[in-house]
């Protein structure tokens, strides 16, 4: 797999903080299956933000709060973990817990003849879907009003960016106006987040943002 599009510093470290949301994670994680790069990246800001961790004084806990604490901690029933319905390599490891099998065979909502989504089992202010564009076909031009990251799963697309093919991730924020266009000659399913809904940049995008949920 040959990766050109890549993680900002500032979205790693996030990630390494923990201060991402879910949906934002999860594109992150699912990057991470896929590039070296990026996992040598992340490891060493996994190491900046354990430096910083060990550099913050420590405060007295007492004696009560700690048994309490390790009380809680002996009621916690451990988390069995998810077991993977399948091993399709089309799919990331980090995202085969929330899909039923592989991506032919997920129940797509259309938007509109050639773009449909599958969300993820979560929603906040923005979105977390998997998105489903046919050759050809393109996004409305958008900003957007907060970041946006979207991972290339299958098929490629390009936008002012340049082109996106599988396992590149486009990291965007509220200085990028785009209008990506699937240009391979099957389908381009991305993995995408939002943390805030995206801005149309004209009034058709503006009047059918409703419908399509972003």
């Amino acid at each position: 797999m040959n990766i050109n599009h890549h993680l900002d510093e500032a979205t790693l470290l996030s990630y390494s903080a923990g201060s991402l949301s879910q949906g934002m994670a999860l594109v992150v994680a699912c990057h991470l299956a896929f590039c070296p790069e990026c996992q040598e990246r992340s490891r060493k800001a996994d190491s900046v933000g354990g430096a910083l961790l060990e550099s913050l004084d420590s405060e007295a806990v007492s004696a009560s709060m700690l048994d309490t604490i390790l009380m809680q901690l002996d009621d916690i029933e451990p988390e069995k973990p998810v077991e993977p319905v399948h091993a399709d390599p089309e799919v990331p490891a980090p995202l085969r817990a929330y899909i039923p099998g592989s991506f032919d065979d997920l129940e797509w909502k259309r938007i509109v003849p050639g773009v449909s989504y599958y969300d993820m089992p979560w929603q906040g202010r923005g979105v977390s879907r998997l998105l489903r564009i046919s050759p050809g076909k393109s996004m409305l031009p958008h900003t957007h009003d907060g970041n946006e990251l979207t991972l290339v799963l299958r098929g490629s697309f390009s936008d002012e960016m340049g082109r996106f093919g599988p396992g590149d991730i486009a990291d965007l924020d509220d200085q990028v106006e785009h209008q990506p266009l699937v240009d391979s000659q099957e389908d381009c399913i991305c993995l995408i987040a939002t943390d805030a809904p995206l801005r149309f940049t004209t009034l058709f995008g503006k009047l059918v943002q409703p419908i399509t949920g972003f």
